[in-house]
């Protein structure tokens, strides 16, 4: 085959139009290159020679530096940090300046108003903003709700019955330990970072009232307290919300249309840079600058849209628009589809290259001559021996698929004469019995036949994507009409095109009958993996289609504008939960039959072990135990009811809530014995106790990261209250000036660095040290004279704060890891072999076999939501992989980078899954020939499932136990081979019974029985493949696009056996391989 020239341009849509043109166009994105350019950059002093060159050198680093801190001002975190600069300057006010101080009333504390702004921080949405006033709302009145019920407790027992020590009891267990335990439950339960610190500011009212104020030691009822934090919580609502709707309001709604658009943006350059790289053959297309550049831009613009969804949602629903919330979301879902299609894409076009690979490196056996007696398609049946080139160890570009310049400007699908001289079909036409003599050649055939619609698809849906559909809420949506008549028009020329390619695939195939069965089942597979590819990106125009739906619903609704607030009708909500109840059970035919798996929530973490093996696990099976005599029957009744109730209490959530409350009840006890009491006061016990609170984390790898974040935020702030007060020497302004200066620091933290907590710390370590020292230099009505009165000592205030955080975060730390120890490796093994022992389950059920099934009432293997709820459960396995890298054993630190291959593995298994799914869902009804090779496939694809949850199983196995591998785990490959085997035998064989029976038709009646006796020893010797015979098929005629789907599912199968074999190497470098010589007898 002579190499062929530039691949013609093919007829596509213009999308706005919906015009067919042939226009030229490429794929390729222009690459623009920033040279470093000597003025963007701080020229060294010592670079000049003169003195002139030196001071110009000052200068341009001087004007250079003010351009950037000019920039960053007036970008969004620049901004944002300003906002929370200014609204902590005003908070400070309520102890600085005197009027706002006189509000708040005599009693200490009035730095709480900077310690709230300061946790929710107006650098937010205002849907965000919304949410923490809520939030902060109901921590501060379950705060005051506490403190009321103890101090009416202690005023009841201590005073009222005079059992001082009983009411301090109750105190301490019921309004402390158990009020405190109950916000640690529900802040790992809601796993939020705003209820967190929701938690921190109830924390702050509870041990305040409880174990500092004094009223609950003196057995007094006093409501000045409750008043203060009131009027705190008003002051500091009202400056954070003020700040944040009045001075750069951000909006979560302009927000998730900008981050859809980005997203689909981003979709848009990795459609075109997978689809280039296939059509050039240029692997390096997916490893580039600007595909890792989209899809990391994609990835974030992710998080975004889930961030801000979630936040638009107050938005929405405050102005009464929540039909248009649930549209965005709607839109937002299919985007996700999108980019799982294109993982799908991308995953069927390494395949192909993989493929290829293999091949090429292979060893040649095209000359290797096979004996007559040789079973090519024994388990042992090696795919690589096949032909191949080499070309210096790697894989040679494809001329054939480089694109090439057509000035052509009309639409008419005659091709020019140069493109006849390159079409395929004329190049068919001029070398009839043209036979390919590699692998690559049937890929350059492929892309020559049907990569001008290709690319012509991919541009039309590239385009599309391309176009800023949406733009702010309150603006139209900019949706093409046009755009769903011309997806249609292109992906209806592509299929026409689609089939009359790999119908000329096959038959170029055909004419390769004389090389070896080896090399011809390789043609067939690299075939089937081209049009694997094609399907991959039908698939995607599929997802195009439900995009386009979405938006087209979208602007319907956006173009109503009708405002409803349905969500404070609480009567109709009331009524259908009461209709739906009682219909419960009536029509049991009416219920759906597919019932969809429960979507595990974005916050909530992997449990690990399922609930229903520890039920298996745990159960003594009481059916079998004797039940003669009453005390038998008493204990087996009994038994299982502590033994649940015993279940309830050892949940990781119950255990974790028990376990802040026990701590803190243990810590704060020291605040009620009369032989601690002062000493528990002179060195602010109740910091301690908060950091305790702050520290205490699900996770001991948590527990140590913000422990250490803890600790070294308390010493810098505490560095800085010295130092300022120093400077400014007590004076208000100054102080309010230089806490101005931290803030802005420790903001600049929080918000452009992202390091939410450390920066925080800084900021209250600061505001308990200097603004309580103010306070007290004010005279206020507390009992702090310890830390000398109105002429305060600031650094033994200081050394105080650091001194009692050290020993709550020391208290937090040993308890966390010796109570209850949940460390976030155990949790990530134990998610991480579940995880894989539910996809070998999932697997087993046979992607292809639910297709054989009369009675399924769905397509896919897999059942509604377990995908979105494996690739979230991967997602937060991620996250417990993070918290795992800051805990310390003994035995050494956690292999982080392993288990980080281990997971890019384990998503390109669940990728893998995906593209599985949408071959069968996406299939239709099968054919004739289609369920004949299922039938006769059916003992293979059985081995290989069943091999491949035993492989799962065994990897799971090894993962929760960290026991070496053995060396005989089961090879998949094996069995693939002997799948592709029998494929190729059936369809030779099949093909020459279709000929024998032709044959036989026209032969005479006397002749009919001879040539039936033929036939039948025929088969009995050469119609026997490695599996047993090609059944009578009948008048059931076979035809090429009938294996496609076959030949879909070994290549599927051979991507999951493949990363399987990666996580079997990563786990042999972490746990070892035990061979046949190891004696574990000791």
């Amino acid at each position: 085959m002579p190499p062929r020239q530039k691949l013609r341009n093919g007829t596509w849509i213009i999308p706005g139009t919906g015009e067919r043109t042939r226009r030229q166009f490429t794929l390729r994105r222009s690459q623009s290159y920033h040279y470093a350019d000597d003025h963007d950059h701080i020229r060294p002093l010592t670079d000049g020679e003169t003195l002139c060159e030196k001071a110009a050198n000052a200068w341009h680093n001087l004007t250079l530096s003010a351009s950037q801190i000019l920039a960053w001002l007036r970008s969004p975190k620049g901004q944002g940090t300003i906002k929370c600069s200014v609204a902590y300057l005003l908070a400070s006010m309520g102890t600085f300046w005197h009027p706002a101080a006189k509000f708040l009333g005599p009693m200490d504390g009035k730095h709480i108003v900077a310690t709230i702004v300061t946790y929710f921080h107006p650098a937010r949405t205002a849907g965000s903003q919304i949410e923490a006033v809520a939030i902060a709302i109901l921590a501060v009145c379950y705060a005051i709700l506490i403190g009321i019920c103890s101090m009416a407790t202690s005023v009841l027992v201590g005073d009222v019955l005079e059992m001082e020590k009983l009411s301090y009891a109750l105190i301490l267990v019921i309004y402390l330990g158990f009020g405190l335990g109950f916000i640690g439950w529900v802040k790992q339960k809601l796993n939020n970072p705003l209820v967190s610190v929701g938690v921190s500011i109830a924390s702050i009212g509870i041990i305040t009232i409880i174990t500092k104020e004094g009223s609950v030691h003196n057995s007094v009822f006093s409501t000045d307290k409750i008043v203060q934090y009131f009027k705190i919580l008003l002051m500091a609502t009202i400056i954070s919300t003020v700040v944040n709707l009045l001075l750069w309001p951000v909006s979560a709604r302009h927000g998730l249309r900008k981050s859809m658009r980005t997203a689909a943006s981003s979709l848009s350059e990795m459609l075109s840079m997978i689809a280039n790289g296939f059509l050039t053959g240029a692997e390096e297309e997916f490893t580039s600058k600007s595909f890792k550049e989209a899809s990391a831009k994609y990835t974030s613009s992710l998080t975004l849209m889930n961030k801000n969804a979630r936040e638009s949602k107050y938005e929405y629903y405050l102005i009464g628009q929540e039909q248009i919330y649930r549209n965005d979301k709607a839109v937002l879902k299919t985007i996700e589809l999108l980019a799982q299609a294109v993982g799908g894409l991308r995953s069927a076009a390494n395949t192909q290259f993989e493929l290829l690979k293999e091949k090429a490196n292979g060893p040649l056996s095209a000359n290797i001559p096979i004996s007559p007696g040789t079973n090519v398609f024994s388990p042992s049946f090696e795919r690589a021996l096949s032909f191949s080139f080499r070309s210096n160890g790697r894989v040679d570009r494809l001329s054939a698929i480089d694109e090439a310049p057509d000035e052509r400007s009309d639409w008419e699908e005659q091709p020019t004469p140069s493109q006849e001289r390159e079409s395929p079909i004329e190049l068919r036409s001029t070398l009839p019995a043209f036979a390919p003599r590699s692998p690559s050649e049937i890929f350059e055939l492929f892309i020559a036949l049907l990569g001008p619609s290709m690319k012509s698809l991919v541009y039309t849906m590239s385009e599309i994507l391309k176009q800023p559909t949406f733009d702010t809420p309150d603006a139209p949506i900019e949706l093409h009409e046009q755009f769903k008549h011309s997806l249609g028009e292109a992906v209806s020329l592509f299929n026409e095109s689609r089939r009359k390619a790999l119908e000329e695939l096959y038959k170029t195939i055909e004419n390769a009958r004389s090389m070896s069965e080896s090399i011809e089942a390789d043609f067939e597979e690299v075939a089937a993996a081209c049009g694997h590819f094609s399907f991959s990106l039908l698939s995607f125009a599929d997802e195009m289609q439900k995009y386009l739906d979405a938006v087209e619903e979208l602007k319907y609704i956006s173009e109503q504008g009708k405002r409803t607030w349905s969500w404070l009708k609480i009567w109709n909500k009331i009524g259908v939960l009461w209709k739906s109840r009682k219909e419960t059970g009536q029509d049991m035919e009416s219920q759906g039959l597919i019932k969809p798996i429960k979507r595990m929530r974005q916050s909530q973490l992997p449990r690990g072990i399922p609930k229903v093996m520890k039920d298996r696990r745990g159960t003594l099976r009481w059916d079998n135990a004797p039940s003669d005599g009453i005390w038998n029957s008493i204990v087996r009744k009994l038994s299982p009811i502590i033994w649940t109730v015993l279940g309830f209490l050892a949940r990781d959530d119950i255990r974790f809530g028990l376990k802040v409350g026990i701590g803190a009840t243990l810590y704060a006890m020291f605040a009620f014995i009369p032989a601690t009491m002062e000493v528990y006061r002179h060195w602010r016990g109740e910091w301690g106790l908060l950091s305790f609170m702050i520290v205490c984390s699900m996770t001991v790898g948590a527990s140590n990261a913000t422990g250490l974040a803890r600790f070294t935020g308390t010493v810098m702030g505490a560095s800085f209250v010295v130092i300022n007060w120093l400077i400014a020497d007590g004076n208000p302004v100054g102080l309010a000036l230089l806490g101005w200066a931290v803030s802005f620091g420790a903001f600049y933290i929080m918000v452009d660095r992202g390091n939410g907590p450390f920066g925080r710390f800084i900021l209250l370590s600061y505001n308990v040290s200097s603004l309580y020292a103010y306070s007290l230099s004010q005279n206020v009505d507390d009992d702090d004279d310890d830390e000398g009165g109105i002429h305060p000592r600031i650094r033994e205030i200081a050394f105080h704060r650091v001194v009692a955080v050290s020993i709550g975060i020391m208290w937090g730390l040993i308890f966390c890891r010796l109570i209850w120890a949940l460390p976030a490796r155990k949790k990530f093994k134990e998610g991480l072999a579940v995880l894989y022992l539910q996809m070998g389950l999932i697997w087993k059920r046979g992607p292809l076999a639910i297709l054989l099934r009369n009675d399924a009432t769905f397509t896919s293997f897999m059942k509604l939501g377990e995908q979105a709820a494996m690739q979230r459960y991967a997602t937060q396995l991620q996250t417990l992989r993070s918290s795992a890298s800051n805990e310390y054993e003994l035995r050494g630190p956690f292999p982080f980078d392993a288990y980080g291959r281990i997971m890019a593995s384990t998503q390109r298994v669940l990728d893998a899954f995906h593209a599985m799914s949408l071959v069968t869902q996406k299939h239709g009804r099968l054919s004739e020939g289609e369920q004949a090779l299922l039938n006769h496939t059916a003992e293979e694809r059985a081995q290989m499932c069943a091999r491949i949850c035993h492989v799962f199983e065994s990897l799971a196995s090894s993962i929760m136990l960290e026991y070496p591998l053995t060396d005989v785990i089961p090879s998949v490959m094996v069995i693939r081979d002997k799948l592709l085997g029998k494929i190729f035998r059936f369809r030779k064989e099949h093909s020459a019974s279709l000929r024998t029976m032709t044959e036989t038709a026209t032969t005479t009646a006397c002749d009919d029985d001879e040539a039936r006796g033929s036939n039948s020893n025929g088969k009995d010797t050469g119609k026997t493949s490695a599996t047993g015979q090609v059944p009578n098929l009948g008048n059931v005629t076979l035809e090429e696009p009938d294996y496609a789907l076959l030949y879909a599912y070994a290549l599927v199968t051979g991507q999951v056996a493949k990363e399987l074999k990666i996580v079997e190497k990563e786990l042999e470098g972490l746990f070892g391989r035990m061979d046949e010589e190891a004696m574990l007898l000791e």
